[in-house]
């Protein structure tokens, strides 16, 4: 798709989810995910490889839900480049060692140059286990195939 090249909501969306699943860093949690418009769901199992020597889910998986959640949740209400992250402020509230974990992203506010978007991160109880927010700005970087930014 040519920078600038304007898609419909629901394909952008179906984009974007492709482009996330799809990163490298996603092999390591394979996680699923589900956008739309400014909001994003994102769900990882537990697994034992995400524990800290206290055998709970290190804070690091708490941090990339939360990120991911809120930072597709402002992407969705861009299509022409990827955003960034340029602060994001977590906290953990509880600690967690099975089951799902689900965070959901929502778009607080927009304007001319950023989004402020919050998540919250629920175990499989859906008891609140951690929850951030953060301010998103638009990049340079034109949203491609070759990113992942693709529909399956």
């Amino acid at each position: 798709m040519a920078q600038g090249q304007s898609v419909g909501k629901d394909k952008h969306f179906l984009c974007l989810e492709h482009m996330y699943l799809h990163a490298p860093i996603n092999r390591i949690y394979q996680p699923e995910i589900c956008i739309t418009d400014g909001s994003a769901d994102i769900k990882i199992d537990i697994s034992e490889k995400y524990f800290h020597a206290a055998g709970a889910v290190h804070g690091s998986v708490y941090f990339k839900m939360l990120d991911d959640a809120a930072f597709f949740a402002a992407n969705s209400l861009e299509q022409e480049v990827f955003m960034l992250t340029v602060s994001f402020t977590t906290y953990f509230t509880r600690p967690v060692s099975s089951g799902v974990l689900v965070a959901r992203g929502k778009v607080l506010t927009q304007n001319r140059t950023q989004v402020i978007a919050e998540s919250v991160v629920y175990n499989a109880g859906k008891k609140e286990i951690g929850r951030g927010n953060g301010i998103f700005v638009r990049s340079r970087i034109p949203l491609t195939k070759e990113m992942g930014y693709r529909e399956a």
